[in-house]
């Protein structure tokens, strides 16, 4: 009704602010921010940024597979169950899933259940991100893109785990990071308990580690080894169950009232 739209509307705007926020903190475009960061601004910004450690890696928002050390994802963390306004046991009002468009628009162009990959390729290509840009596709996204394939017998399934995965990578910023089922969980706040805010001397002694976890302007993402959190492990998802790219407990993607 009235008041749902009334909540999204206004929680889009807060949803908005958040990202802006962590954008700032994304030096190198690898959708990524370091904790250390995280928690230093989590001390400036009030309530935002608080969730403890362990809430994070519940969440399936925490990549601790960097030599950065840990490391917010960042749509992950927009879309999980923390940042929704309203959570009841079958209805939510959260984020909006920016990464939704984008499968879209490549099950538009294919209409198939699975494509080579250099069709793929040619239609990724053509779309641009919130930034107004296309993506770069290196030559490691390019030879990823091809062993999905080579493990389909020449096809990448468009909703599976791997190619959830592999958009992830092309748009670190709007596209969560798919974990194996079994890893992440939709526990909010009340559910995962007091352990859910991380107390002000655990924010303390991670944001005094902010400069030692900096790193030069200059260095790129393949120095940086930003896909050090990519797995092997593959996933097919039937329509009834579609993973389309969303939160972990999302059962519909669009920003506003979610039903779960």
């Amino acid at each position: 009704g009235g008041i749902t739209h009334s909540f999204a509307s206004f929680w889009d705007s807060e949803c908005a602010s958040m990202k802006s926020l962590l954008l700032e903190m994304d030096t190198h475009h690898t959708g990524r921010v370091p904790l250390s960061k995280f928690y230093g601004t989590g001390l400036d910004e009030d309530w935002r940024f608080g969730e403890s450690e362990e809430y994070l890696r519940e969440l399936g928002a925490l990549d601790e597979t960097s030599w950065r050390g840990k490391q917010v994802i960042i749509p992950n963390y927009l879309q999980a169950a923390s940042n929704c306004i309203v959570s009841a046991d079958h209805y939510r009002v959260c984020c909006m899933n920016d990464c939704e468009m984008f499968l879209e628009e490549i099950e538009t162009h294919i209409a198939e259940p699975a494509a080579r990959p250099e069709t793929i390729l040619s239609v990724v290509r053509n779309m641009t991100s919130a930034e107004d840009a296309p993506p770069q596709l290196d030559a490691s996204l390019t030879a990823q893109l091809q062993q999905i394939a080579e493990a389909h017998g020449g096809e990448v399934p468009l909703h599976s785990r791997l190619f959830a995965q592999w958009l992830h990578y092309v748009f670190p910023r709007e596209c969560p990071f798919p974990h194996k089922s079994g890893v992440a969980a939709s526990s909010t706040p009340m559910e995962f308990g007091e352990r859910y805010v991380a107390s002000s001397e655990e924010m303390l002694r991670y944001a005094s580690e902010a400069n030692a976890t900096d790193v030069p302007a200059g260095m790129g993402k393949e120095e940086l080894q930003w896909m050090s959190q990519w797995s092997p492990e593959e996933e097919l998802i039937s329509e009834q169950a579609s993973l389309r790219l969303r939160a972990p407990w999302e059962g519909s993607a669009s920003a506003g009232a979610l039903l779960v």
